[in-house]
């Protein structure tokens, strides 16, 4: 049996023009060659599977090839070009630092360096991995790097080029490999197919480069691995997604048809057919959050080249994007990106993701009702555009009296005035379009508005803010605990804080605690007040001139004393 050489070695690039993807560098490294600007050291930094060392290999084979032709290719028929292709060129050195990052091996690569090559012009120290090098080892290689002979060229290759040394990135020109794009993966691997004579699905090739997140090498192996499940003579895309474990187009395409139908009960028996074949909640999640992204891009012509699949595919998208309207696409983009965060804290995750399905399902059944509402409510409009300002002046609250300690402990009565922040915002708006009502008020009649009593309120404001100190946010919990809130009518909430600073925080949580309260107390049409008070706190004395005041203030004779004996604070 003959020996078989997988798809990343057999059609590893070998000219600068093979490479995939990285055109830029490619083209700066023949222009040095071109110019005779070659520098002394190189760092070739990027993800895994890019063609940092295929492109090392290249520019040493490059180096040293007597007959380079007029775009700066090797010739591969010089002896240098011979004995690299044949693994036995005497000038091209490579050291794995990930086995070999010791003192001791850098310097025997040291007093290597000092021998001039016996064939071509330069010796090439190729250093994969040089981010292993332990800190000693990279002390010591600092001088050869910076002051080299003139025969030895170094180039480094490194995933993670924030593990080297400040001195040795200064040291080298250094080349930053982007990730392959889903096209030039697909088109290379159409090509690898065409060489192995295997017919190749378009949307197989596609669903593997994006699987394979911009690393070639691990196209090509994953290309193998589906090869072999295949039989070797065809490639096609119900094979590709079932070995890749990979959620079918066509399981969004339905999921969504449904949304926009508005029946979440055949969204909630598609996701249970998910389940059932063994994908997980996180994996559904982030691709119905893609396949959002992707109707989103669909919406303008502009955005179009983001979308990274097969022409059949964009087509489908295209045309199931018309369905949505740009705002309602954002929506649920939204609505899906907390819904995967949340996640793993949720303790019934199936729970969670049919819920965002039910609310999914709502979007477009909402955004219809709400177009018959402002299509029927014209009068109500011009009644809404004619109201006065005095009309829509919400009540000042009235003074209340609450306890409040004084120096000796004693309570005693004050009347306390308090100023709302938030009810103005609350209230109807006169500078507010008919529009914006008429939208408001089809947006909430389709949500429960269940009447609930002060007792409920409290237990929902309780563990909301358990729910904020499980969480890690136990300033946010400390505030809300502060006073309890008042019912003040059938869906009227008000909440006292103590200072600005309370009044700040609270509004930015004001959002996330409505949305809780409305759907804990089913009641959609809750309206929370954050209310200041402006009471004056007398507080005890703390420091020593403080104390000492206080006492003079009780007992004038202690001041008379002082001052006649010249007494001091220490």
């Amino acid at each position: 049996m003959d020996n078989y050489i997988v798809s990343a070695r057999k059609y590893r690039p070998v000219t600068f023009r093979s490479v995939v993807g990285q055109e830029t560098i490619t083209s700066t490294l023949k222009n040095a060659i071109r110019n005779q600007h070659v520098a002394q050291a190189y760092l070739f930094c990027g993800p895994r599977g890019v063609g940092k060392t295929t492109c090392a290999r290249i520019l040493a084979k490059t180096i040293n090839c007597l007959n380079l032709s007029s775009d700066i290719e090797p010739c591969n028929e010089c002896e240098s070009c011979k004995s690299f292709n044949e693994n036995a060129s005497f000038n091209i050195h490579e050291l794995d630092a990930a086995s070999n990052n010791g003192v001791d091996e850098i310097r025997s690569l040291i007093d290597q360096v000092r021998f001039a090559p016996q064939v071509g012009k330069y010796s090439i120290y190729i250093i994969d991995e040089v981010h292993m090098l332990s800190t000693s080892a990279f002390n010591a290689f600092l001088k050869t790097l910076e002051e080299p002979p003139a025969h030895a060229i170094f180039i480094l290759a490194t995933t993670e080029r924030h593990k080297i040394l400040p001195t040795i990135l200064s040291r080298c020109q250094v080349f930053t490999f982007n990730r392959i794009g889903v096209d030039s993966i697909a088109n290379h691997l159409a090509w690898v197919a065409s060489q192995e004579k295997i017919e190749a699905e378009t949307e197989a090739l596609h669903v593997i480069a994006q699987k394979a997140d911009g690393g070639l090498r691990d196209a090509l192996s994953m290309f193998d691995q589906i090869v072999s499940f295949s039989g070797g003579e065809k490639l096609t895309y119900l094979q590709t997604i079932e070995n890749l474990n990979v959620l079918d187009y066509e399981v969004y395409f339905r999921l969504v048809d449904s949304l926009v139908a508005g029946n979440f009960s055949a969204a909630l028996v598609e996701f249970n057919d998910v389940l059932s074949n063994g994908f997980d909640g996180g994996n559904f999640l982030a691709g119905l959050g893609d396949h959002f992204r992707n109707l989103l891009v669909c919406q303008d012509a502009v955005t179009l080249p983001l979308l990274e699949v097969s022409d059949g595919v964009k087509s489908r998208y295209q045309t199931q994007a018309h369905q949505w309207r740009p705002i309602l696409l954002i929506r649920a983009l939204d609505m899906n990106s907390k819904t995967e965060m949340s996640l793993r804290a949720s303790r019934n995750q199936r729970l969670s993701i049919e819920l965002l399905l039910m609310q999914l399902s709502q979007l477009n059944v909402v955004q219809e009702e709400k177009k018959k509402t402002e299509l029927s409510s014209e009068p109500t409009k011009n009644i809404a555009a004619t109201t006065t300002a005095s009309q829509l002046t919400p009540a000042v609250p009235e003074p209340i009296k609450t306890p409040v300690l004084n120096f000796k402990g004693k309570p005693t009565l004050k009347t306390v005035s308090i100023r709302s922040h938030a009810s103005v915002a609350s209230e109807p708006n006169p500078n507010e379009t008919a529009d914006n009502q008429v939208e408001h008020h089809s947006l909430t009649e389709d949500f429960p508005n269940d009447t609930f009593e002060l007792e409920d309120l409290l237990v929902a404001w309780k563990n909301y803010s358990q729910k904020l100190n499980d969480d890690g946010r136990k300033a946010m919990a400390a505030n809300l605990t502060l006073s309890n809130p008042v019912l003040v009518e059938a869906h009227r909430i008000q909440y006292l804080v103590q200072n600005e600073s309370q009044l700040r925080e609270l509004d930015l949580e004001k959002t996330e605690l409505m949305g809780y309260l409305r759907k804990r107390l089913k009641n959609y049409s809750i309206k929370l007040e954050l209310i200041k008070s402006e009471m004056s706190i007398q507080t005890r004395p703390y420091t020593a001139d403080e104390k000492l005041k206080a006492l003079e203030e009780k007992n004038p004779a202690i001041k008379l004393l002082k001052q006649r004996l010249g007494l001091q604070l220490d």
